[in-house]
């Protein structure tokens, strides 16, 4: 750009323009006087007070060299996920060169770009999702002074997710200055693309129960489309739904903890993408409050810890008897005398069995007050799903033993019929080792070493028929035993000393956390689950985990969300517990698999704001460009728009133009000053104005 210059007019006055307006009216009002008179010289007199006024104003010619400043044009280029649809980034591609070329023969004008990479590479981000595209912008313009910008050209295909609600022109983002804003839309007009539409995801539900998911499937075809619902990788349900319509869709929660649903609906005619067919989200399952029944026999100081072991947790409502006298124990007191209340047994355990999530033994010993027929349900129940918890004395050991009943079936140990009256501190198994509800329990030591516990004294000895035992007693025999029988669960706990951990004796140890756990276990939670496989995605990474009570693990094969396979070797962290890591680069459902188990991971967020709708539009970039005075184009009629330079104020743009303001900005190189009225050429005119007046009047 070469320098131009500029001349123009300024005054320095000798006195403040106040002093100068003062004089002034005072020489007016003189004039006035004098023209009033009729006196001669009068305009002598005027020309004079001119001369003053003037040669105290002191006006001076200015000359400035100045040096032209290039505005600026912006290019904000849109490279997400949904340009990849179709043609779009050709067509972007192709108006880019072209913008180039042609804004680079503009005289003064500077181009930038800033382009909006795809969202994959911000897996694990918190930032908004959708297209940020006026984001990107307004963070590009935050270098740019208002005054030298030009204009700014989005090329994109419509579908953003970030423009400010603007009513005029006053509602433009500041960083705009007044420029023009201009959209040239990839992507063909009157797209069709079929899509699910998530409008009520559920987050929470209660296990067990069902919550409503809401969303309906939009098409321009119409008509009806199906859809199917899986939790946690497995089919559930497949439905047809009509199309354009809100359906809810009952889930039932069916675990604790993550539970990953997708709803997908089937490809349509003329897709654009078949990303936005799925929905994807996570049900977090929370337990309701646990019922439980604890039926004691023969009173011990252990049945109070026990009993208040379970009133300390807020999630359990307990169901408490105490069998303080058998029927066996006969002397003749009638037997409406023998407790408080008559003892519910048909309620208990045939009526509403199924109710309690856990049933507890606790010393019990079996006889005519619990029949047969009663400790059969009791063992129909925990093979159709249910959880049993018996804890054994001494009783166990006879005749009068719990495993000479029906129950018998179900548990895993039986007895051998001797007590071992000997100290001894409980130790984890080699299996328990690997046992999640065993494995790491507080001050348990080192494997091989003796636990930091307290003593118990007492033990029955036992057979493990079945199951697996976590803990040893005495001489290393089943102290404490879990098994799975159909689809229930039983623990066995093989002493009636539990107690002392809780009284401190000999230093204590983990009973709160131990029968934690034993409960957990049988409740089927997750986390406690001895063969597990799980996925979690953190970032950008998914950490696989397998839990076994095997000494080797697996291999596991991930597939990805495009259908493509990756084999993972875990290395073991603990004993049972392996752990691989992979990264990730795109957003979706993984599934893993190692040939016995299964599971899925949801990475990331898939984004369905991005992919909500990728039909291109100018319908969310119009309210903009018209208050800007910008144009909007379809690359698909033009890739090659006119470029013109306009004056602020005039139309920015056209059916195939683009207008960009001419703002006409410079720096003062150099300055020139020259004064109009020299000190000779005052006094000069000054006596040839008094002196006329002097002539005239003397005339």
């Amino acid at each position: 750009m070469n320098p131009t210059s500029a001349v123009s007019v300024a005054f320095d006055p000798l006195l403040s323009w106040e002093i100068l307006a003062g004089l002034g009216a005072i020489g007016v009002v003189l004039i006035a006087l004098s023209l009033a008179a009729r006196a001669r010289g009068t305009f002598w007199r005027l020309g004079t007070l001119a001369v003053v006024l003037l040669a105290l104003a002191n006006p001076s010619l200015i000359e400035e060299q100045r040096k032209p400043i290039a505005d600026v044009a912006l290019v904000v280029v849109d490279d997400s996920d949904s340009m990849a649809i179709g043609d779009r980034r050709t067509q972007v591609q192709a108006a880019r060169e072209a913008l180039k070329r042609k804004l680079g023969q503009q005289e003064g004008l500077e181009v930038r770009e800033a382009v909006l990479p795809p969202s994959h590479i911000q897996l694990g981000s918190e930032r908004p999702g959708g297209t940020r595209l006026i984001e990107t912008m307004r963070s590009a313009l935050v270098e740019v002074p208002p005054e030298r910008l030009a204009g700014v050209v989005l090329l994109t295909d419509g579908q953003v997710h970030d423009v400010p609600a603007i009513e005029s022109a006053k509602n433009l983002p500041p960083e705009l200055g007044g420029a023009p804003v201009h959209a040239l839309i990839a992507g063909k007009k009157n797209e069709r693309d079929r899509l699910i539409v998530m409008e009520q995801s559920p987050r929470f539900g209660v296990v067990g129960r069902e919550v409503t998911a809401k969303f309906k499937v939009e098409d321009p075809a119409g008509g009806t489309a199906p859809v199917t619902l899986s939790v946690n990788g497995d089919i559930v349900k497949r439905i047809d739904v009509p199309v354009g319509k809100s359906v809810e869709l009952p889930i039932t929660v069916g675990n604790p903890g993550a539970n990953v649903v997708e709803l997908e609906v089937a490809p349509g005619q003329n897709e654009l993408t078949l990303d936005n067919n799925r929905g994807l989200f996570t049900i977090n399952g929370v337990r309701d409050r646990l019922r439980v029944l604890l039926v004691s026999g023969e009173p011990y100081q252990g049945e109070r810890a026990w009993r208040n072991l379970l009133k300390s947790d807020p999630a359990v409502d307990l169901v408490h008897f105490t069998i303080l006298r058998t029927p066996q124990k006969d002397d003749f007191t009638p037997v409406r005398e023998l407790s408080l209340i008559v003892f519910p047994m048909r309620e208990l355990f045939e009526q509403k069995l199924k109710e309690f999530d856990l049933i507890i033994f606790d010393r019990y010993e079996s006889g005519s007050l619990i029949t047969r027929e009663y400790f059969r349900n009791i063992a129909e129940y925990v093979k159709g799903g249910g959880a049993l918890l018996v804890s054994v004395g001494p009783v166990f050991a006879t005749q009068r033993s719990l495993y000479r009943t029906p129950l018998g079936a179900v548990l895993p140990a039986a007895p051998l019929g001797d007590v071992l009256e000997t100290p001894f501190k409980p130790k984890v198994t080699e299996i328990g080792q690997r046992h999640p509800v065993s494995a790491n329990l507080p001050q348990a030591g080192d494997p091989g070493k003796e636990p930091d516990w307290g003593r118990w004294f007492r033990l029955v000895t036992s057979r493990t028929e079945r199951g697996n035992a976590v803990l040893s007693g005495a001489d290393d025999r089943p102290l404490v035993i879990l098994d799975r029988v159909g689809e229930g669960r039983v623990a066995q706990l093989m002493s009636d000393h539990l107690w002392l951990w809780n009284r401190g004796i000999d230093g204590g140890g983990p009973q709160p956390e131990l029968v934690r756990r034993v409960a957990h276990w049988l409740m089927k939670e997750p986390d406690l689950e001895e063969e597990a496989l799980r996925a979690t995605s953190v970032g950008g990474r998914i950490e696989v985990t397998r839990r076994t009570l095997a000494a080797t693990f697996p291999q596991v094969t991930m597939t990805a969300p495009d259908g493509s396979t990756k084999v993972i070797e875990l290395r073991q962290t603990s004993p049972g517990l392996g752990l691989g890591v992979i990264d990730v680069d795109k957003p979706g459902l993984y599934r893993f698999d190692d040939g016995t188990l299964r599971t899925v991971a949801a990475v990331g967020n898939p984004d369905p704001l991005e992919f909500s709708d990728v039909r291109a539009t100018d319908a969310k970039l119009k309210p903009l460009t018209e208050a800007s005075g910008g144009s909007i184009m379809w690359l698909a009629d033009t890739n090659d728009p006119d470029i013109r330079s306009v004056r602020p104020g005039r139309a920015a743009g056209g059916s195939d133009w683009i207008g960009l303001r001419r703002n006409e900005g410079y720096t003062v190189a150099g300055i020139n000053q020259l004064p109009l009225l020299p000190g000779i050429l005052v006094a000069m005119a000054f006596l040839l104005a008094i002196g006329s007046a002097w002539w005239r009047e003397g005339r």
